[in-house]
């Protein structure tokens, strides 16, 4: 196997070194491309160094030397991948030592696109986990049984009961398949977007359960993660989601082979966070259209808790 691992680097100094020692355990590891998306730290002068010092590391800014997001990095690091897989890491997250165990048997079989695992949690400072721990615990975020290829990205968007999730660092791709995409990261989200290409990664290809009952990578904790402070409640989630959902509708409206009743569970769950987001007159307003024009949509808890939490 020639892996190629995308780390995209942003205000992270102090852990993209561990990171990328992390995946330069393993042999299989052909290259590890970073892509320093004008951080306001030291970030850049670490990834020199550690590109100095090994010689499978490989250095990448955007053209511009600006600031472009997490994914438009992870697209450019697409561009530059050479391996026959791809990987991702986040710049303050790490491999563990199993992180490819399950991938050098699947991929095996040439009919496996993607094999994905869990991950676990890393505290960087007792101050994270006194803020964090209620929230994540010392939990594994993975999809919770093996499951067959063509209903993950059904679990994904919720369409098959209590699913759970794949996270990016645990997503290993064949990178011949990729062809089937017509794009990868969606840029225009600044948050989610590793979510929403997760899905589309998920309806496109065949993508198979790896290590799901223990840690392969560990995702670090701290007061400056982004998306740490949605889950805590101190940005309202659904206006975050929102967006996502509003992305994945955009897809699916376009996707002629996504099923009707697929269309029509992306377009109620954009709906359900649109009414979470919106202003009371008008979210009561949309709550009275729905009860009669899809009643479903409102009545079920699988939408409705989206919005709930906002009625008042």
């Amino acid at each position: 196997m020639k892996i190629s691992v995308i780390i995209p680097v942003y205000n992270a100094e102090e852990y993209v070194s561990q990171a990328v020692e992390s995946a330069l355990q393993f042999e299989e590891v052909y290259e590890v491309i970073l892509i320093e998306d004008k951080s306001p730290d030291n970030a850049l002068e670490v990834c020199r160094k550690l590109e100095e010092k090994h010689n499978r590391v490989k250095l990448y800014q955007h053209p511009d030397k600006g600031n472009h997001g997490a994914g438009a990095s992870r697209n450019l690091g697409m561009e530059k991948v050479t391996g026959d897989f791809v990987a991702f890491l986040d710049a303050d997250d790490y491999y563990l030592p199993n992180r490819f165990d399950a991938e050098r048997e699947l991929f095996k079989n040439p009919d496996v696109e993607g094999v994905y695992g869990a991950i676990g949690v890393k505290y960087y400072s007792e101050k994270a986990r006194e803020q964090y721990y209620p929230i994540y615990k010392d939990k594994l975020d993975t999809v919770y049984k093996k499951t067959k290829p063509e209903d993950v990205y059904q679990g994904l968007i919720s369409l098959r009961g209590t699913f759970g999730l794949i996270h990016l660092d645990t997503l290993t791709l064949r990178r011949s398949s990729l062809s089937k995409m017509d794009r990868f990261f969606e840029t225009s989200l600044r948050l989610h977007q590793d979510s929403e290409v997760i899905i589309r990664f998920a309806y496109y290809l065949k993508l198979y359960t790896g290590i799901n009952d223990e840690a392969i990578a560990l995702r670090g904790v701290h007061e400056n993660n982004r998306i740490t402070k949605v889950d805590s409640g101190k940005i309202n989630p659904a206006q975050t989601r929102v967006l996502l959902w509003r992305e994945l509708n955009h897809w699916a409206e376009n996707e002629k082979t996504v099923p009707d009743h697929v269309k029509l569970h992306i377009k109620r769950m954009l709906r359900s966070f649109e009414i979470a987001i919106a202003p009371p007159i008008k979210k009561w307003g949309m709550i009275g259209k729905y009860l009669i024009t899809d009643y479903p949509s409102i009545r079920s808890g699988l939408f409705n808790i989206n919005f709930r939490k906002n009625l008042f």
